[in-house]
């Protein structure tokens, strides 16, 4: 192994180090992800300066609020129609005297704040079109804390055509607890990687009992809080098959080395397994603030930046195998990303659409995954992925939606009928 490229994420390559305080972009500044590192960024101005801000556009008063706090220089939003929103909402943060930040708007914006001069970019952003923006950082030779996974699932190939070795530092919990469990030994040291999975609200269901499980059943997941999006992949574990995916590309480590285990505490967030029959686990309260720091931070650690164990407390932590068959979804992914090209981005594009039929209450639950495979059983096996464009990728999803809701409208009026 230890004659084979650097993994795009490598704790013992730091890209780009800098010493000091370092410039931040914030890309998906008024989600989740965003508004905590805004936090972490306010809390340590020594550390970080937050110089731009891009948001989709449908919390202007936030983001208006976000960028006087930081005093940044460029707000962008992808709204174009939001901008005398936007505007208005400055006017009211600002002083009579203060210039207003610059406005980019429109569906480039945010690639082209993601390429501005600075240290560190933060992709926050959801879903595959924060793709254009990881690219851009990456031409641009910024270090990319990476929490938009889509734009590893979608565009693996664009993406490590790109990158410089350690150039890219994972923010999701699970990849970001691998990179650090990674820090103690060589790439020929590595047996495996285990990525936990929470379960989501329906662990230890058997397919027949997920046949009639509601949204807000879906919607109620026991560890974390996050999107409607997000929760439902909890709830089939789609999120952990797509996490499957990125660590094959972010550490190029083999599929059969990559194992999911079932952790409902979420106290571990992922483990490395040497080949000495070691295994480093990385384990804190469920808190994204910590995953943050290490994106922005690394090598240096944030003090306080998210909350420790109380060691002195009783606490049990259980560890249980993957129902394959109540919940396939980490098995099709592994196939999809095996076969590379774009079939990633016709599962997850497929995928989004078969969650948004079943949060609009048109798609039974377990027909989300039966619907995403046969989308994917349709497409076949794709050519190499070493020639892979934007085009291609683009194209691939807009064939994968809109077959998956040609397949959901069919599958919803067998069930009602």
């Amino acid at each position: 192994m230890s004659d084979r490229p650097a993994p795009l994420a490598d704790p013992h390559l730091l890209f780009d180090p800098a010493a000091g305080r370092r410039d931040i972009v914030i890309l998906g500044s008024t989600g989740s992800i965003g508004t905590q590192a805004i936090d972490l960024a306010l809390r340590n101005p020594d550390r970080f300066r937050v110089t731009a801000l891009s948001a989709a556009g449908g919390r202007v008063g936030l983001l208006a609020e976000q960028a006087r706090l930081l005093r940044v220089g460029t707000v962008a939003v992808a709204r174009e129609d939001v901008v005398p929103a936007l505007k208005e909402a400055l006017s009211a943060q600002y002083g009579p005297s203060e210039p207003l930040p610059e406005i980019l708007a429109g569906p480039d914006a945010a690639t082209e704040v993601a390429a501005s001069a600075c240290h560190t970019v933060l992709n926050g952003i959801t879903g595959s079109i924060g793709l254009a923006p990881t690219l851009a950082a990456l031409r641009a030779g910024r270090t990319l804390a990476l929490a938009n996974k889509e734009s590893l699932i979608v565009g693996g190939p664009l993406v490590k055509a790109l990158a410089k070795p350690g150039q890219i530092i994972p923010v999701d919990s699970e990849h970001a607890a691998l990179f650090q469990a990674l820090a103690a030994g060589t790439r020929a040291d590595v047996r495996k990687l285990v990525v936990t999975a929470s379960g989501g609200p329906f662990r230890g269901r058997t397919r027949e009992e997920l046949a009639g499980v509601t949204v807000k059943d879906a919607l109620a997941h026991p560890t974390w809080a996050m999107g409607p999006v997000i929760t439902i992949n909890s709830a089939t574990l789609v999120n952990k098959g797509l996490e499957v995916i990125e660590a094959h590309l972010l550490y190029d480590i083999p599929f059969e080395r990559i194992e999911v285990v079932v952790h409902p505490q979420s106290y571990v967030h992922s483990m490395v397994e040497f080949t000495d029959g070691s295994t480093l686990a990385q384990a804190t309260p469920p808190d994204m603030r910590g995953p943050i720091a290490i994106g922005l931070g690394w090598p240096q650690r944030v003090p306080d930046a998210a909350p420790a164990f109380d060691w002195t407390k009783a606490s049990s932590w259980e560890f249980f195998p993957l129902d394959t068959e109540a919940f396939p979804a980490v098995g099709l992914a592994r196939h999809v990303g095996a076969l590379g090209g774009t079939a990633p981005a016709v599962f997850n594009a497929a995928n989004e659409e078969c969650v948004g039929a079943f949060l609009a209450g048109r798609l039974p639950f377990t027909a989300i995954m039966d619907t995403v495979s046969a989308v994917v059983d349709e497409h076949g096996t794709p050519e190499s992925g070493t020639s892979l464009t934007v085009r291609d990728v683009l194209e691939a999803e807009a064939w994968a939606r809109a077959r998956a809701r040609e397949m959901a409208a069919r599958a919803a009026m067998e069930a009602s009928a």
